[in-house]
């Protein structure tokens, strides 16, 4: 068992409340770590230590070089360590080990990226004429504030880390109270590759005390949320009243659009992917699956006979494809939907149950479910339900797929599988989601935006847009020669 504390000043420390929380094993429930709890305490103390080392200058006045140096560092020390890393990743969170193994690879790329973008050249220039130049530079916006959600705990917390650290901000993290594991342990590292102290500070705890006062204390400049929209609306709100920056990544309910001319067999072996990977606990998840009605009966037979054959099991064993669900809560608010859909007249056809039968008693697992005969009004088809739990509809032509396609609060992400590409293009130019695929799905690049229209949140991530999020932008003007300006007669 580990005994996990938190990370601040450069220094490992208990929680001021001496309070612990435990870690669980979604997969069988076995206690993993015993972790410190902090409090809102905890997180103020930890804001004055990045705020005053922000002000001395020990790290957002170095050069971007060093800066590059220290980043490459920590990518390098993540790929000694990686697996290790996702074993953990893959025992906290319950996830296949192979996409635990993804998903460090993925948290080292983008360390490096932002490390190789900030020595890239920077800034923009531009004559006004009159020996005048107006020069664009950038810097760093302060102390930054990043919660970080539970389902792709280290990548998440890459996401975030690596370009705050790269714009030259000091930063608090606070990782989900479920899944804190691997962030610690990406902290071990941040300390090994000899960050100075007080730039990265880790806090653990509740959202409602360590992550209130990550929102709300004067001394933040800038919170960064990955999590529901629920959370991001009333962190807006907070925001809003000191004028404080924000990005906010939130839910989605994404469709997965099928044409009639497609090979049905890659089609739904697409639609399962897109959906029961991770368990359905994924941001963008292919929630809603829109298949024309021409195929729709010959579709759906296909896609509950391989549904049912998803094997179902512990992340760590490799005959495994789809694991539990994060913690009892949220198996719980799993299995509430399913009810949902039940009452509201949605048709359950393949799964809706918690596996409790050989050796799963213990775990979190519940059968990749299939909902049929829903209609747009229905909750599982207009919520977020962040679990196996497919709802499928059907369209009779494209305006109509574009339409239901967009009858959501939500637009994160979307895709269309149809072989005439011109009019797979013409529907997605009219999905209003910031992240859309054609005929393939999950497929990201750090170089890319990251990051949803309407409720499913504010800025985008990754690329040279995420080290904008977190960096000023200040047009200096320069006039080669001062002169007089002769406005005044006297």
């Amino acid at each position: 068992m580990l005994e996990l504390r938190m990370y601040i000043d450069g220094k490992w420390i208990t929680s001021i409340s001496k309070e612990k929380r435990e870690v669980k094993n979604p997969a069988n429930g076995e206690l993993l770590a015993v972790v410190a709890d902090g409090t809102a305490e905890d997180a103020q103390y930890a804001i004055s230590v990045a705020r005053s080392t922000f002000n001395s200058g020990i790290w957002s006045q170095l050069p971007f070089k060093t800066r590059a140096k220290y980043l490459h560092k920590i990518a390098n020390l993540l790929e000694e360590e990686a697996d290790d890393l996702a074993m953990l990743e893959t025992l906290n969170s319950g996830k296949m080990l192979l996409a635990a193994k993804t998903d460090v690879q993925n948290a080292i790329e983008c360390f490096r990226y932002y490390a190789s973008l900030i020595t890239q050249s920077e800034g923009e220039i531009y004559n006004v004429g009159d020996s005048v130049q107006t020069i664009v530079i950038r810097e760093p916006i302060g102390v930054c504030s990043l919660i970080v959600p539970w389902n792709f705990p280290l990548l998440m917390a890459a996401w975030q880390i690596a370009p705050a650290l790269a714009a030259g901000n000091t930063f608090i993290l606070k990782p989900s109270e479920v899944t804190p594991i691997t962030a610690v342990k990406l902290f071990e590292i941040i300390e090994k590759a000899g960050v100075p102290a007080g730039v990265a500070n880790l806090v653990m705890g509740a959202g409602s005390s360590v992550g209130s006062e990550m929102v709300e204390n004067n001394l933040v400049d800038k919170v960064a949320f990955i999590g529901g929209t629920k959370t991001g609306q009333n962190i807006m709100r907070v925001a809003a009243e000191q004028t404080k920056k924000i990005t906010l990544e939130l839910g989605g309910k994404s469709p997965n659009i099928v044409f009639a001319d497609n090979d049905i067999e890659i089609a739904v072996d697409n639609a399962l992917f897109n959906l029961f990977f991770n368990s359905g606990q994924v941001c963008t998840a292919a929630s809603r699956l829109l298949i024309e009605e021409s195929i729709h009966d010959q579709f759906i037979e296909r896609l509950i006979e391989r549904a049912k054959k998803i094997v179902v099991g512990h992340g760590n064993k490799p005959t495994s494809e789809m694991g539990p669900l994060v913690s009892e809560a949220h198996m719980q608010k799993v299995l509430n939907y399913i009810e949902i859909g039940i009452q509201e007249g949605a048709t359950l056809a393949c799964g809706g149950n918690r596996i409790v039968a050989n050796g799963f008693e213990n775990g979190f697992f519940v059968e990749p479910t299939i909902f049929i005969n829903t209609t747009p009004d229905m909750r599982i088809v207009q919520e977020e339900i962040f679990g196996p739990v497919l709802v499928v509809q059907k369209f009779k032509d494209e305006e109509e797929a574009i339409t239901l396609a967009n009858d959501t609060v939500f637009g994160l992400a979307g895709a269309v599988f149809c072989q005439d590409l011109e009019k797979a293009m013409r529907v997605v130019s009219k999905i209003k989601a910031g992240i859309t695929w054609v005929n393939c799905y999950h497929v990201a690049t750090v170089q890319a935006p990251w990051g949803g229209y309407k409720q499913s949140g504010v800025g985008r991530g990754l690329g040279v847009f995420g080290l904008d999020e977190f960096s000023e932008q200040k047009q200096v003007n320069i006039s080669f020669k001062a002169k007089p300006v002769g406005w005044f007669s006297n």
